[in-house]
């Protein structure tokens, strides 16, 4: 994948508090949405609810920022 393609932003829509809302991301963080609503046993509308609680911008951008805290909590972790 090309770095144009793989920046490419993908619209999604989800339902939140009973109202549809789009967002946009690249595909990397879809991909790491859908991982994290897999690994915490989450619909992905539920994820992104509780996001959407504790935001302070967009919801493009809280997801953005949700997911690169989520990644460096990890690797702290690690060690």
């Amino acid at each position: 994948m090309t770095a144009k393609a793989s920046a490419a932003l993908v619209k999604g829509s989800v339902t939140i508090a009973g109202h549809r809302t789009s967002l946009s991301l690249e595909p990397i963080f879809w991909r790491a949405l859908r991982a994290a609503t897999v690994e915490r046993g989450l619909a992905l509308n539920a994820l992104i609810a509780e996001i959407d609680e504790a935001r302070t911008t967009n919801l493009s951008s809280a997801v953005r920022v949700w997911l690169f805290e989520r990644a460096v909590a990890r690797d702290e972790q690690r060690g």
